[in-house]
């Protein structure tokens, strides 16, 4: 599993605490190969070269490249974006195939906003870092909120401010364009690298920080605080009466055609999905383990207490001790949550399994041989359940990896968790034509 900057929070504010500036590099853009938009590495410099690396943007391909730039954007304090490709076996590319694009930029122009996703986190609440990727050279690296609207782009700030709530529903990050007035533009991002859109004025480079409006000469970074947005709307900062920037001008202070383009990228925070596994038995111990490597955050509920302990379920986030569809009734469930149902006991499997079709649950599964599967939806039926919801129930659980023991098991519905969300054909890949990587 990729980081993202979630997973190097805790690294990022030690390096900030201590003062030490460091470079952040951030998947904006990937196509052909298995990488995931907001994937992160960052740099820590020491006496001015790199001393530290965590992190991964490509599994190995491109991060000398990342290493090498970040000693250069840090040097000359400025942002840039940067697209890998194919390469041979001498050059810094994607030898696998495929694009990947990276901005990278240093802590030097801003990272106040760490603090603030830092608390999104700690609330395991959703969270979005919207950042200019390309655009005019004064615009690239700037945050929405005070890094835009304070320079005179009121509409952009808005227009990225209400996209970056709904991304964070989803909660999926995005590139998307927008003209400086804030009209969102149709295509896939920047003026670089193969299949993207390009803009009237090509691609811009590199982009140093500039001072806020008005400035007095500051100690504080040129950079703007990355603002964060969530599901209860963004918070902007104060403005004097009247003005767009800081200087009482009713005029921005950069003034530029509508024309113009701006890439943005929302980095989406989201908290982690959940595995909600109901009973407390051997093949959930096996399945809780594999469920938190995956990055689930997973809860196991059984009513039966002497079963139902931390002890059983180290891996486990909780242990709920209560009947399973009256837990199910009462706790947050989403489209990204699964719901595995392991007790295979009437008694048990019924009524949670009543409650968890009638849910926003993207995966519902239920373990048992196929005569008990068959006698469960007919139960199902008798208790009300429409056609409609128990197509969405699959049982029997997991793919047919012919797996037995506990381990195994849990490795076949992990697999099939997988094909689910990732939406894959579940076939040995040998018998399967075209990429390999949607």
């Amino acid at each position: 599993m990729w980081a993202r900057v979630r997973d190097l929070l805790p690294v990022l504010l030690a390096w900030r605490a201590a003062g030490d500036p460091f470079v952040l590099a951030t998947v904006v853009a990937a196509g052909g190969g298995p990488r995931e938009l907001g994937a992160a590495m960052a740099v820590r410099m020491v006496d001015g070269v790199p001393g530290e690396v965590v992190g991964s943007v490509s599994g190995g391909c491109v991060e000398a490249g990342v290493f090498e730039a970040a000693t250069e954007v840090l040097a000359s304090g400025r942002p840039r974006l940067e697209t890998y490709g194919l390469s041979d076996a001498e050059a810094v590319g994607l030898t696998c195939g495929g694009t990947l694009t990276v901005f990278i930029e240093p802590s030097t122009t801003g990272t106040s906003h760490l603090e603030r996703v830092g608390e999104a986190v700690a609330r395991d609440a959703g969270a979005a870092v919207v950042t200019v990727v390309e655009g005019p050279p004064e615009l690239v690296g700037l945050h929405r909120g005070d890094g835009l609207r304070a320079n005179g782009f009121a509409a952009l700030a808005d227009a990225v401010a209400r996209d970056a709530d709904a991304l964070v529903e989803v909660g999926e990050p995005a590139l998307r364009r927008y003209r400086l007035d804030g009209c969102p533009v149709p295509g896939k991002g920047p003026g670089r690298g193969a299949g993207w859109e390009a803009g009237p004025t090509g691609p811009t480079g590199s982009a140093g920080p500039i001072e806020p409006a008005g400035s007095t000469g500051s100690t504080e970074p040129a950079g703007r605080p990355t603002e964060l947005a969530g599901p209860t709307g963004p918070t902007e900062p104060a403005e004097p009466a009247g003005s767009i920037g800081s200087t009482g001008s009713t005029e921005p202070r950069h003034a530029a055609a509508s024309t113009d383009l701006v890439t943005v990228f929302f980095n989406v925070l989201s908290s982690p999905p959940r595995l909600i596994i109901l009973g407390a038995l051997d093949h959930a111990a096996s399945l809780a383990g594999v469920g938190r490597f995956l990055g689930y955050h997973v809860t196991v509920c059984d009513a039966r207490a002497v079963f139902a302990t931390s002890e059983r379920f180290p891996d486990a986030h909780e242990v709920v001790v209560a009947w399973p569809h009256r837990y199910l009734a009462e706790t947050p469930i989403d489209a990204r949550t699964a719901i595995c149902v392991l007790t295979h006991d009437p008694k048990f499997d019924v009524p949670a399994l009543e409650v968890a079709l009638r849910s926003p649950a993207g995966y519902i599964g239920a373990m048992g041989s196929r005569r008990t599967c068959a006698d469960r939806i007919e139960r199902l039926r008798a208790a009300g359940v429409a056609e409609h919801e128990l197509a969405r129930l699959v049982s029997p659980i997991g793919l047919d990896l012919g797996a037995v023991t506990p381990s195994e098991t849990a490795v076949s519905i992990a697999a099939e968790l997988i094909a689910v969300r990732r939406r894959g054909s579940g076939e040995h890949l040998r018998d399967t034509e075209g990429r390999i990587h949607r």
